[in-house]
């Protein structure tokens, strides 16, 4: 059976539900605004506690990575990010989602063919490329720095 683009399209448009653009911008700009207060309140604990300024903006990192995952593994990040849209998904946050996410999916399979097999398939090509791309920037700015 071939479909003509026309139609295709007009199937996605009537099965598609309409997006609440305004809304679904305030909540993500909400959101990571609120994202971002909890990053900054950990940073100001860290410093309060005298742990160190090297230190502080690696534990700032790692803790919200790690509410993350928890927030995932009790099913509560889905239900967040659903409201909070970008506002969640694209910083650090979003990643810890992305690595926790397909570590719980696929634990009934084991931890080597399931786990181990499955846990980097969502956040694996932003690894890939995200890694790619910093070699690029390092290429372009030692040539602009050190070469010209």
């Amino acid at each position: 059976m071939y479909i003509k683009n026309e139609d295709y399209n007009l199937m996605v448009k009537n099965a598609s539900p309409n997006s609440k653009k305004a809304k679904d911008f305030l909540c993500a700009f909400a959101f990571g605004g609120v994202v971002c207060t909890i990053g900054e309140l950990l940073r100001l604990l860290f410093i309060h506690l005298k742990i160190g300024e090297k230190n502080v903006p690696i534990l700032v990192a790692a803790a919200l990575i790690t509410v993350s995952a928890i927030l995932t593994g009790l099913k509560l990040f889905q239900k967040i990010s659903r409201i909070a849209g970008a506002g969640v998904l694209v910083p650090i946050t979003g990643f810890a989602n992305a690595v926790v996410s397909p570590a719980i999916e696929y634990r009934p399979e084991g931890f080597i063919q399931g786990v181990g097999v499955k846990i980097f398939s969502i956040a694996g090509p932003v690894i890939l490329y995200g890694t790619l791309a910093s070699v690029i920037y390092g290429v372009i700015y030692y040539v602009f720095t050190e070469v010209l």
